[in-house]
């Protein structure tokens, strides 16, 4: 992967509906060339996807949270049945493994703090194999996702 290929994964991770031509222009390849490379980067899996990112309050998720597990041991079984209880939630946005005094952190999104709480008692508690669960409610985003950067 060569500079003009950041310079294309840049582009797309901001706007993944640009035309091939906008996207040739600004990067400075003719367009045959420009999505020669594209078509490549997505065979290769450099490129996984194109997704809509939605405005999280737009569609009536107010608030963002995030929750530093541990489990109950580091057991092969507590790992797999934790992870895969996780990976059932679709309100888990993401959940990751993680080092230091927590196994993994979970980031997720509500409608309001009465969803949580029910999501938190009726369903985040019962995951097998936890043993503490800390919560942490974001205020605000300073700054989001927005793509990796290339430079």
């Amino acid at each position: 992967m060569d500079q003009i290929d950041r310079n294309i994964l840049s582009v797309l991770q901001l706007d993944g509906q640009i035309s091939m031509a906008r996207l040739s222009d600004q990067v400075g390849l003719s367009l045959s060339a420009c999505h020669r490379r594209v078509k490549m980067m997505e065979t290769n899996g450099v490129i996984s996807g194109y997704a809509a990112r939605l405005n999280r309050k737009a569609v009536g998720l107010e608030i963002q949270v995030f929750i530093e597990v541990k489990l109950t041991s580091q057991r092969k079984d507590d790992i797999t049945s934790f992870e895969a209880a996780v990976k059932q939630m679709p309100e888990i946005l993401e959940c990751h493994l993680i080092s230091g005094e927590f196994d993994y952190l979970i980031r997720l999104a509500a409608r309001n703090t009465d969803a949580y709480e029910n999501l938190y008692r009726n369903r985040l508690s019962l995951i097998p194999s936890v043993a503490q669960m800390k919560t942490l409610l974001s205020l605000s985003a300073v700054k989001e996702y927005r793509g990796f950067h290339l430079d």
